[in-house]
């Protein structure tokens, strides 16, 4: 019996020290380390190292001002390859190694952290284990860089993310700013800092104090940052991508790995393809969203002259569509609820107007090869939307419709919620979780920030959350500048896919004239190419397009399902050059886009199979081409090219090139 007692003994003193050394974490190619400490105040803090130098200084990590302990570990490893329903790639390598630390706060709370650690970057997340619910009012996770980068962020208060994102100094930031957060360093190296899987958290937003880069929670308007079910809730993983170049950036996975495998059984109805819409039209006040005209005091004078949604423009938009091989058309405005301020007014999603004939339209669209894509916008009135929503889409599921755009045109969800709250998070994915139970998918607008949920949820496609397209038909700056486009494969589309709206061809615009698109018409091309989305939305109207057949022959052909994805060459804010195999075969696609200085590309084809003959359509900005004078200058040549092929390209101040390769 001693000897039991002192092999007891002697493992539990052995368990203990295990427990107070600092536990480290590895990569599966042992670059990156993450090194976990408590430091003698009982905060547990994180280090992270590459290639022995340090990325990351001690920072901090739990909630609140509690002190813990270091009650247990455990580790684990995972190499698997999964196939995507639909991606910029076909398939992913989810390859990480993992310790959890089980802690135990001064008041006996349990709290885990899991950490792992990719090739390609690190990632921890918080789990609450025990019983009982509790309120989170602070978040300390810090980011303390070795390096001071650069950073390409966006202020959190910027409404529905729709801004400019800026570059400057990580500690000359004086703002808070939203997730993600672009990180260029010092020695040439990139970083990434979001989040993946928010379920039922608040998304998380930054602020620069006393040397480190800070959390702060979106919170709830009591001013609960978070509301946790303890063995329920987890927050969302925090996630810093480590890049030594600007592809293995952009072409990272980590985000996607972090989510749950896909819970839909099948998914043969989630289908990738282009569409156009009656929407453009109505940014330039061609049209109207509303059916009736209403006087100041709410008073219904007439009907709108010009309302865009009616069964004779579908109708015309599903014939252009099926001619030219679009898989859908959005119809916004089909729907009572839009007359007067209609962010305010209970709409109705299973009523369309008297001059929408929904039955008619579905079975024309069927008979055409073409879908309707449906319109959902709530104006923020989450408990009327709610109230509809299963009906609703099952109203779209009766008459075929299989994609849905979503819209909350207000400043915050009920009068008082931000949308990117822990409120706003629950009724997104309710959004998703009840669409796909009537196979219908989503193109979310005005959302919180995408975080690799599609992985787990396909039918979440595409969504806004960006300053898209439809600003440079009437913003009273100008419209974006031509580096936004330049800016955004590194930023925002790191973060998911987006709903930009490229494939504007006319520039005139004769009720907002201060106002336009940034581009030529080689550029509006690239743009399919350059801007992921599965659902990608041509954004002119179809006269538009008719006026230039030779370059929309492109955008007829540009696919927006990937095999593989390649950044050939790029300079944040500068330029990009991406290229793209189509899903289906062995074409590529390749775009390239410059912000307002001209400069000339040299595009070395080595990544297309060796020993093979191809032919390359070129859609290049014509020797006179000017985005302010002449957008509408084009070159299309043909030419055979192979693996050892080096194009040179010139590109127009705000101008671009595409490319098909077959």
């Amino acid at each position: 019996m001693k000897h039991v007692r002192l092999f007891l003994l002697v493992a539990a003193a052995v368990l203990a020290a295990g427990c107070c050394r600092s536990p480290r974490l590895t990569s599966p190619d042992g670059a990156i380390e993450v090194v976990f400490t408590i430091n003698e105040s009982g905060c547990p803090q994180y280090s992270v190292l590459k290639a022995d130098k340090q990325v990351i200084a001690p920072s901090r990590l739990g909630f609140e001002d509690h002190t813990y302990k270091i009650v247990s570990t455990s580790r684990d490893s995972r190499d698997e390859t999964w196939t995507q329903v639909w991606g910029e790639e076909s398939t992913a390598r989810n390859h990480y190694n993992e310790l959890c630390v089980s802690l135990r706060d001064e008041e006996g709370g349990l709290l885990d952290i899991r950490l792992r650690a990719f090739d390609d970057g690190i990632a921890f997340r918080y789990e609450f284990p025990g019983e009982g619910e509790i309120r989170l009012y602070r978040e300390q996770t810090e980011y303390r860089f070795a390096q001071i980068p650069q950073a390409w962020s966006l202020p959190w208060r910027t409404p529905y993310y729709e801004g400019l994102w800026t570059k400057a100094a990580l500690d000359a930031t004086a703002d808070t700013l939203c997730s993600p957060i672009t990180l260029e360093f010092p020695d040439g190296t990139y970083g990434f800092l979001h989040e993946a899987n928010l379920t039922d958290w608040a998304a998380q937003n930054f602020y620069y104090a006393d040397g480190a880069l800070r959390t702060y929670l979106t919170p709830w308007a009591n001013g609960t940052s978070v509301y946790v079910k303890r063995g329920e809730t987890n927050s969302s993983w925090r996630m810093l991508i480590l890049a030594d170049d600007i592809n293995a950036l952009a072409t990272s996975r980590l985000m996607l790995n972090l989510n749950e495998p896909c819970k839909l059984t099948d998914t043969s109805w989630i289908r990738p393809m282009k569409f156009i819409g009656i929407w453009w039209a109505i940014h330039l006040d061609h049209y109207t969203w509303c059916y009736r005209l209403l006087d100041s005091k709410g008073k219904v004078v007439g009907l709108s002259p010009n309302h865009g949604a009616t069964t004779e423009n579908m109708k015309r938009y599903i014939d252009f569509a099926a001619y030219h091989g679009f898989g859908g058309v959005l119809a916004e405005g089909w729907n009572e609820g839009w007359d007067g301020d209609w962010t305010s007014n209970l709409a109705s999603f299973t009523t369309p107007t008297p001059d929408f004939d929904i039955e008619y339209l579905s079975d024309y669209a069927r008979q055409r090869g073409v879908q309707i894509i449906g319109h959902h916008e709530t104006g923020g009135n989450i408990s009327n939307y709610e109230e509809q929503m299963d009906s609703a889409f099952a109203y779209y599921d009766r008459y075929g419709i299989h994609n849905v755009k979503t819209g909350y045109v207000h400043a915050k969800l009920e009068g008082k919620e931000w949308h990117k709250s822990q409120y706003g998070v629950r009724h997104f994915r309710h959004v998703i979780e009840t669409a796909a139970a009537h196979h219908v998918c989503i193109d979310n607008h005005e959302c919180v920030m995408p975080t690799g949920l599609q992985r787990t949820y396909p039918n979440l496609m595409t969504g806004e959350g960006v300053r898209g397209q439809e600003w440079d038909a009437w913003s009273t700056d100008g419209g974006s500048p031509a580096e936004h486009l330049c800016v955004l494969p590194f930023t925002r589309v790191m973060a998911g896919p987006v709903d930009f709206t490229p494939g504007t061809f006319d520039f005139s615009n004769p009720i907002h004239p201060q106002t336009r698109v940034h581009s030529t018409l080689a550029r509006q091309l690239a743009a399919f190419v350059v801007i992921y989305s599965p659902l990608q939305m041509a954004s002119d109207m179809p006269e538009s397009y008719l006026k230039h057949p030779d370059a929309f022959r492109f955008v007829e052909q540009v696919p927006c399902d990937w095999q593989r994805t390649r950044i050939v060459d790029a300079k944040i804010g500068d330029y990009v050059v991406t290229a793209r195999q189509d899903k289906n075969s062995d074409e590529w696609y390749i775009g390239a886009i410059t912000d307002e200085q001209q400069r000339d590309i040299t595009l070395p084809l080595d990544f297309l199979s060796p020993g093979k003959q191809y032919v390359a359509q070129i859609y290049a900005d014509a020797p006179d081409a000017d985005w302010q004078d002449n957008p509408y200058a084009i070159s299309i040549s043909s030419q055979e090219v192979d693996s050892n092929t080096t194009l040179t390209l010139h590109l127009a101040a705000a101008g671009g090139a595409a490319i098909r390769i077959f």
